[in-house]
């Protein structure tokens, strides 16, 4: 049976017109009535919406329970009264307060000691099995959710996330302390930023490892709920160093079907395990080809190898995404080569890869820590 807060949980990433913060955030969704075959709830507004506003939104709304419900959906709408509205507009002032005070505080503490973040490392056995293009999305999808996201490219040797993000930017130096760059909403500090050319990185391990130690100390990530690291694949030096420094940090593994690449995947299993690192789940990558003419699946790197590597590791299978390409074009704002679009069919995959993650977390009786959200 769902609940409400699962309801909820489904409408995170819908935003007033207004404000533009999360609706649920706000509490403007009310009256939420759940059975076994219907749904039906109260959408409050800031002011009436016109027509077309209304409609927008209704297919938002409709469009993000649909995702997670088979139930009939009923809706009703109505704009906020002028108390609610100074309600509201009393507590978003007083939220910002303390938002910047908690800003101010965690400038003073290095992000790998922020207990405020959740770290989450995506890692591989080998090359070449989408590893980065798994964090991307991920994090694109967390972003549309409502969180605050961060991504640190640890791939010094193979950085990818800039080229990836559609980045064509510098990170600005303000006081001696680096300002990442944000796109599509999130914020990106890369080893791509500080080589000209695309020229190759020639240095040794402590070298290496100083690098990425400032990524973690001189870089003002302010307020943020994720950050994921893009390990460079295998069990090197990087990726020794990041279990070092966080070891509190949770990791997702990412592989190919294919047994080979799964039996290389196991490797940075076990690393995890060695250091403590809390494994969240497998992604099987490239795990099939649908073809679009006659809809049925072709397992062009064979099968099972996801599956086989979760229980090897015993651990779950958090998701099995396809071969395929963004529909992306260079003329759309926000341009990214890789990063799937939120209502495609890949798109899709990821935001209930997201979704799972934000459920992972610790649920405390408070439905906004439930939820994942601050409370204005």
């Amino acid at each position: 049976m769902k609940t409400k807060e699962e309801v909820l949980l489904a409408l995170t990433g819908i935003r007033d017109p207004e404000w533009h913060r999360s609706m649920v955030e706000l509490n403007l969704f009310r009256d939420v009535m759940l059975n076994e075959n219907s749904l039906s709830l109260t959408v409050v507004t800031p002011k009436e919406l016109h027509a077309e506003a209304k409609e927008n939104m209704q297919e938002e709304i409709t469009k993000a329970i649909k995702h997670h419900f088979h139930h009939s959906l009923h809706l009703r709408f109505r704009s906020m009264t002028p108390y609610e509205r100074t309600e509201i507009e009393t507590k978003m002032n007083k939220s910002s307060s303390q938002a910047s005070t908690t800003s101010e505080n965690s400038e003073e503490t290095p992000l790998h000691k922020r207990t405020d973040v959740t770290f989450i490392a995506i890692a591989s056995g080998k090359g070449g099995v989408g590893k980065s293009t798994v964090t991307v999305n991920l994090a694109a999808s967390l972003t549309r959710l409502g969180k605050k996201v961060g991504i640190i490219d640890a791939d010094i040797y193979g950085f990818s996330i800039p080229e990836m993000m559609g980045i064509n930017v510098k990170p600005k130096i303000v006081n001696n302390t680096i300002l990442p760059v944000v796109h599509h909403g999130i914020k990106v500090i890369s080893m791509g930023f500080f080589v000209e050319d695309n020229s190759p990185v020639i240095w040794r391990g402590p070298m290496l490892g100083k690098m990425l130690g400032q990524f973690f100390t001189d870089v003002d990530w302010g307020e943020v709920d994720y950050i994921l690291l893009d390990l460079p694949p295998g069990t090197g030096d990087i990726a020794l160093d990041v279990h070092q420094m966080l070891p509190a940090s949770k990791e997702i593994i990412v592989t190919t079907p294919h047994p080979t690449a799964s039996y290389v995947a196991a490797r940075a299993g076990s690393m995890a395990k060695q250091t403590n690192h809390e494994i969240v789940g497998i992604i099987e990558n490239m795990s099939y080809l649908a073809c679009s003419k006659c809809g049925t699946n072709e397992f062009v790197f064979g099968s099972g190898g996801g599956t086989a590597l979760a229980e090897q590791l015993q651990t779950k299978l958090l998701a099995q995404i396809p071969i395929g390409a963004p529909d992306n074009l260079p003329s759309e704002p926000d341009y990214s080569p890789s990063i799937y679009k939120a209502n495609s069919s890949i798109g899709d995959i990821y935001a209930n890869l997201a979704e799972q993650i934000i459920r992972m977390q610790k649920r405390p009786k408070a439905l906004h820590q439930v939820l994942g959200i601050n409370p204005i």
